[in-house]
């Protein structure tokens, strides 16, 4: 049982590698592929009570690892069942194989406490993602998904060389590369420059993987050149897993955070404006979102900068809630984009008429993301915002609270154009009973988490208790 999710995954990879081997029909490696997420869910739920340690105490499964592997499931589910046409359907075995891959390093980076199983688990996942990229039909990316994935796999090799060499000065140091012992030895060689350094490096890589400024720079042309699809899972899936191994990481440096909460603290205010600044100039609607995406990822590090249970509970609350809230945006995206063309906001007028329901999902993501009550992403915003004013970063909230402000503007302005202006000539657009559904259930836990959110902060907060 404690390896029953990692296991589910390798088996459904080599279930879509078999299927690659020949011709499927039409649709039939979608249907395999989604039959297998959701066999992915239930083994997860199946495991979520698992606990102990494996490969030498290099590997830890536990409550929290377990509840990030029901979320990753899940969420990839709802990718799955939102994909549209954006993939040749010759390339769909392969496409979905490597996304299987991706999501088994993730989960395995989230049970890492090991140096060397973290690299080896984040470079599982993001080759997988890096080829997963360019893989998009040439008559919906017009070629700018090779220019994505070549972006992509640079900077990400450069990342991981930088976060490598931080990790051999860590072993070099220390003399050790289990989490644990290195907490306790790192400290105490903080005066030396090496470890600053070399501490630098290695959480650069985890930056790179979360998109926080200054690791940043990939996100806006790998969203724009990758499938609709594609940009979907990379929106979501990774963003949880970095998060929980952000918080397995600093909260065994629970006695030491200060070292860090000066640097967490201006890369957090950095995001949320650079993010939220550079989203108002934008037209393409998954530049938008990839933007909004650093500044959120801003957020989730001021839960984690207070060093504190609450803080790493509200942080992971925040980080399920964006989860829900850009699984919602991208529906209505690969939805509307039928032919997994990108969409600029335009093609959102008059969407109030043209498919009431969608226009009504895609409302309750863009508010849930700019922080509007009664949704999660107020809820989430006003429980991180709190616990950092608790911890006395009032500054920090301040920045905040200015970059919220900021946020709402461009995110109303699509909503503007969805509910306040006629189709002008655009079409109707039909969603499948499936999708209507999806959007139905996760308009439904937006707004649970935002009104109801003791539930799912009890769940966090056993989570997090887990590891501490």
């Amino acid at each position: 049982m404690l390896f029953l999710p990692e296991l589910t995954v390798l088996g459904a990879g080599l279930v879509l590698f078999v299927i690659s081997l020949g011709k499927p029909a039409a649709g039939t490696s979608k249907n395999v592929a989604t039959a297998l997420a959701a066999l992915l869910v239930a083994t997860s739920l199946l495991s979520l009570q698992s606990t102990g340690d494996l490969f030498s105490s290099a590997y830890r499964v536990d409550f929290f690892s377990q509840l990030c592997k029901v979320l990753l499931a899940v969420g990839t589910l709802v990718v799955l069942l939102v994909s549209g046409d954006g993939i040749k359907e010759e390339n769909l075995p392969e496409y979905y194989l490597f996304m299987f891959v991706a999501v088994l390093g993730l989960m395995m980076l989230i049970s890492s406490v090991e140096l060397v199983a973290i690299f080896v688990s984040l470079e599982l996942s993001s080759f997988a993602v890096y080829i997963m990229v360019p893989m998009r039909a040439n008559s919906t990316g017009a070629g700018r998904q090779f220019e994505a994935g070549m972006k992509y796999l640079l900077f990400g090799v450069v990342a991981t060389g930088v976060m490598l060499f931080g990790m051999s000065y860590l072993f070099g140091l220390t003399g050790t590369t289990s989490l644990a012992t290195l907490t306790e030895r790192l400290p105490e060689m903080f005066n030396r420059p090496a470890a600053v350094v070399a501490m630098a490096m290695v959480l650069a890589g985890f930056f790179y993987k979360l998109a926080i400024f200054p690791l940043h720079f990939w996100v806006p042309d790998v969203y724009e050149g990758a499938a609709n699809e594609t940009t979907a899972f990379i929106a979501t899936i990774p963003k949880l897993a970095a998060v929980a191994l952000l918080i397995r990481l600093v909260s065994m440096m629970d006695s030491h955070g200060d070292m860090l909460v000066n640097a967490l603290m201006v890369c957090a205010v950095l995001s949320m404006f650079y993010g939220n600044l550079s989203a108002l100039a934008q037209t393409d609607i998954k530049r938008i979102l990839g933007f909004s995406g650093i500044s959120h990822a801003g957020f989730a590090l001021v839960g984690i900068l207070t060093f504190q249970h609450i803080g790493y509970s509200t942080a992971l609350f925040y980080i399920f809630g964006y989860l829900a809230m850009n699984l919602i945006c991208f529906l209505v995206i690969c939805t509307v984009a039928s032919n997994g063309r990108n969409l600029e906001i335009a093609d959102f007028t008059g969407m109030h008429k043209r498919a009431p329901l969608l226009a009504l999902a895609l409302a309750v993501g863009l508010f849930a993301l700019a922080g509007i009550p009664p949704f999660v992403g107020f809820t989430g915003k006003l429980l991180v915002l709190l616990e950092a004013l608790r911890q006395g970063h009032l500054l920090l909230v301040i920045f905040a609270a200015i970059n919220t402000a900021i946020a709402i503007y461009y995110y109303l302005s699509i909503v503007r154009l969805t509910f306040c202006s006629d189709p002008e000539g655009r079409g109707t657009v039909t969603a499948s009973p499936s999708v209507n559904l999806l959007a139905i259930l996760l308009i439904l836990v937006i707004i649970w988490m935002g009104v109801m959110p003791k539930t799912f902060l009890a769940l966090t907060s056993a989570a997090v208790s887990a590891i501490l």
